[in-house]
């Protein structure tokens, strides 16, 4: 059973646009955390341009630094916000700061019940290296005996070589094998593709027409995966 990270087992807290916010209320702008999120859905498409462009923006701590303040200074402009006043700075430093992050509160229930179920448990994800020192704070490190994250291999989703990975260290077979995360385009598409069978978790009701098994919760993944084999 492999997971992808970010917005499917961890998340800035107490919410991204929260976090987003405060940084901007802190340097005099008042923006409500609705305005940011609709500001981050407007921008949505850069995470698309870079699996085209072939960016590998996690592979480095520079690259990382120039693709999320772009993002950021899309996000700025989006809301009629200056870019230039080093405001993508703060967020950067905001957003990669590990005191600034948790668990989503269903994580734990879903992964002692598919514990239980003898399943190994894994992470495929597109994230930094510093992604595996915040599994270890966050408690969660030694429940994934699989960890592929792209900073680290210097493959990013959706190439099929970083999915590839995940099941060799598995020691699984894509028929054998699920995947959940939140995007389809990173965490569907390409591994229906591999025949591995792939689960989307959609908590913010983004993608409600989605075709396959989607769910809200993590605890109903169990569920999902009886229903889906």
């Amino acid at each position: 059973m492999l997971f992808d990270a970010g917005e499917t087992l961890v998340h800035p807290a107490p919410s991204f646009p929260e976090l987003f916010a405060h940084v901007l209320a802190d340097a005099g702008h008042e923006r409500s955390p609705e305005a940011v999120m609709e500001a981050s859905r407007a921008v949505f498409d850069r995470f698309t341009e870079a699996a085209r462009d072939d960016e590998r923006w996690t592979t480095s701590a520079e690259r990382s630094a120039r693709f999320w303040k772009g993002v950021y200074a899309r996000m700025l402009a989006v809301l009629e916000l200056p870019g230039g006043d080093g405001l993508p700075d703060e967020l950067y430093a905001t957003f990669t700061d590990l005191d600034n992050y948790a668990l989503f509160e269903d994580v734990t229930p879903a992964l002692d019940e598919l514990a239980g179920s003898g399943a190994v448990l894994g992470i495929v994800s597109n994230y930094e290296t510093w992604l595996q020192e915040l599994l270890v704070r966050l408690g969660v490190a030694d429940r994934f005996p699989v960890l592929v994250i792209s900073g680290q291999v210097g493959i990013e989703k959706p190439d099929p070589r970083i999915y590839r990975l995940g099941l060799e260290r598995a020691g699984v077979e894509a028929s054998d094998a699920a995947y959940v995360g939140d995007n389809p385009e990173f965490d569907v598409d390409p591994l229906r593709a591999l025949g591995v069978t792939a689960i989307l978790i959609d908590r913010r009701g983004r993608f409600p027409d989605h075709i396959g098994p989607r769910i809200t919760d993590l605890r109903d993944l169990p569920a999902a995966l009886r229903e889906a084999s």
